[in-house]
């Protein structure tokens, strides 16, 4: 029997298998710092949890509206004219069960087959596998380590074609933690209005910017280009929900629309009491996030120094996210212990077996060259970690 080609096609999310399989070794006793995970190693916000004991208290865990109730709806609006300079109306808005849902419906909605999407490399591994299920075609847009991985908008408009539907751009990005400098942003929004195509633009990590970088969300230049654009947002990185499954998008009526009619009839609401929390999260959990993106700032320094101080290894300075992706290709053809290393892939398996630190091959991001630290770790086991990969290094040949 044949089954659907389409889903068929899809490949395991690398970062989720590569996490699962250190949690085994971890289970079974093995030590393992873990620098795969891409969620905040945070916990929610008190005020947040006691939000949803409230919810339950109150019995709100009943269906709600598909596309989200009305008071996050109100949270979010809020939160993008404060943080963005956006105006939204409820009927712009729909709550979704994670960012990445979000991005699933908008894509499904927006492209028919034979469509192109644009994907800046490196790019987060689910945008690829997305594509795929609208049987539209990837068009990459690539990036270069030389100037950080920032996406320029020449690369871009070298890209478009009259099939071009829809550009999907992530910044601060993950993998990277480049951040798109805002004379570029505007000028890959005057490409979309001039060519007519959509942007989806995932801005999960934008609070989480250090240093110079600004963060502009490209609905914000002007009325055409929020037209024809799908903000992507949600409470999991900035405010340590991941397993909560709260995303969001914003994005033209008609649009949104067609997205809830979709959702309606695969996961009906995001869950009842997450909703309730996500609220006081968008209202009262800004000194939290504050909190932890000091720590994170901290935690990006110490890790960029001590990359660029071992053998091999060259990375660029992240400027948002928790991420960092150092290029390790110095490395490919030597040999540790017998083992040759081809690739990042079998450089991940290695850190993994022998070293017991746990990253994301650059190849799931489509950049071989290049491997994912996530530093969303405590200090203690990031200086242990550097400490062990430090050791391995010094033992290639």
């Amino acid at each position: 029997m044949i089954l659907s080609h389409r889903i068929s096609a899809l490949t395991e999310s690398v970062t989720l298998g590569i996490s699962a399989k250190a949690k085994q070794m971890q289970a079974d006793g093995i030590d393992i710092i873990d620098f795969s995970v891409g969620e905040p190693d945070f916990d929610t916000p008190d005020i947040v949890k006691q939000a949803a004991i409230d919810a339950l208290n109150k019995g709100y865990t009943k269906y709600t509206p598909t596309s989200g109730i009305p008071g996050l709806k109100k949270a979010i609006i809020e939160k993008l004219k404060a943080d963005n300079g956006l105006t939204y109306l409820p009927s712009e808005i729909i709550v979704s069960a994670g960012a990445k849902h979000a991005i699933f419906n908008a894509i499904q909605a927006i492209c028919n087959p034979k469509d192109e999407v644009l994907v800046p490399t490196p790019y987060w591994v689910s945008y690829p596998e997305q594509i795929k299920v609208s049987e539209a075609k990837c068009i990459f847009v690539p990036t270069y380590e030389a100037n950080g991985f920032r996406l320029k908008a020449k690369d871009v408009a070298a890209k478009v074609s009259r099939r071009t539907k829809v550009i999907i751009i992530n910044s601060p990005n993950n993998p990277t933690g480049a951040v798109i400098e805002p004379k570029e942003l505007k000028a890959i929004a005057d490409l979309a209005v001039k060519k007519n195509f959509f942007v989806i633009s995932d801005e999960i990590y934008e609070k989480l910017i250090y240093g110079k970088a600004r963060q502009v969300s490209i609905a914000s230049f002007n009325n055409k280009i929020k037209d024809l654009t799908v903000v992507i947002n949600g409470v999991s990185k900035s405010y340590a929900m991941t397993g909560w499954r709260i995303g969001f998008a914003a994005g033209p009526a008609y649009l949104i629309s067609l997205m809830a009619q979709m959702q309606g009839h695969v996961t009906s609401n995001p869950t009842s009491i997450a909703q309730y929390a996500a609220v006081t999260a968008y209202q009262k959990g800004d000194p939290f996030v504050q909190k932890m993106k000091r720590e994170f700032a901290k935690r990006c320094n110490y890790l960029y120094k001590a990359l660029n101080t071992m053998p091999y290894l060259k990375c660029h300075q992240p400027e948002g996210a928790f991420y960092a992706f150092p290029n390790v290709s110095k490395l490919f053809g030597k040999t540790y212990e017998g083992n040759t290393i081809s690739d990042s892939v079998k450089l991940c398996e290695l850190l993994l077996t022998r070293a017991h630190i746990a990253v994301v091959t650059g190849d799931a991001f489509g950049s071989n060259q290049n491997i994912r630290f996530s530093y969303a770790n405590s200090m203690p086991n990031l200086a242990e970690g550097m400490k062990r990969l430090n050791k391995f290094l010094k033992s290639v040949k």
